[in-house]
């Protein structure tokens, strides 16, 4: 089936930035279903109040899932703080990385507060195992995400379609988890999202802009590939 627009795709689509005003933007579209941000996001959109601009987010934006993280690297300050998160929204999500800066797991954090109630996003994961311990975690827990950077991935050479349809089954034991494609580096990456039945796809507002190429004829856009080399060309003063 060829995905002709926004409409056709099954995979949710959720926003990943940190601009307030590009995330009301993006609330204004009934087909954006979530949004996550983290702290590099953050820091490049020069956000300076954490918990600040999380009550702004979540006053402007009550009614769809949105990630918001964890900071600490100690484990059981990292605990603290997920706990405190969890108050702000009912539909926050408290986003907990597979592991520390050490590299030690947090997958008994994910299991204590997972079946205390709090919904989490696990994330950064990259592979299989990783998927394998956080499906143990979560399972019988509260709704959670299970985030896999598949642009991650797919920088390193390797496929990441396989990996995240092995991870789909997985996860069909923690059936209350539903799996982030997480990093899209481009558009067909939402298509092999939908195609392989990932459950949310997470995209940048750059990206997000692309998905209007959906369904255009390549004859069409070649030739406003040619054009606009022409129209530089002649913008340039370029001359032979």
């Amino acid at each position: 089936m060829v995905i002709q627009s926004v409409a056709d795709l099954h995979v949710k689509i959720f926003a990943d930035g940190a601009d307030l005003d590009g995330m009301l933007r993006m609330y204004g579209k009934p087909w954006i279903q979530g949004f996550t941000t983290n702290p590099t996001l953050m820091r490049k959109a020069g956000v300076t109040d954490y918990k600040g601009f999380a009550q702004q987010v979540l006053a402007a934006i009550p009614d769809r899932p949105i990630s918001f993280g964890a900071l600490s690297d100690d484990l059981d300050e990292m605990e603290r703080h997920a706990r405190e998160i969890a108050g702000w929204g009912s539909n926050l999500y408290v986003k907990v990385p597979i592991t520390n800066t050490r590299g030690e797991s947090t997958l008994e954090l994910c299991r204590r507060l997972a079946g205390e109630g709090v919904k989490l996003n696990v994330t950064a994961l990259l592979t299989l195992d990783q998927v394998r311990g956080a499906a143990a975690a979560l399972a019988g827990g509260a709704p959670a995400y299970v985030s896999i950077f598949a642009g991650r991935i797919a920088d390193t050479g390797v496929d990441p379609v396989p990996v995240m349809t092995e991870a789909l089954s997985i996860l069909s034991a923690a059936p209350n988890a539903e799996l982030i494609w997480a990093s899209p580096r481009e558009v067909l990456n939402v298509i092999q999202a939908h195609c392989i039945g990932c459950h949310v796809i997470t995209v940048t507002n750059d990206l997000l802009a692309k998905l209007d190429l959906l369904g255009t004829d390549l004859t069409a856009y070649s030739l406003d590939t040619v054009k606009m080399f022409h129209r530089d060309a002649v913008a340039s003063g370029f001359l032979l």
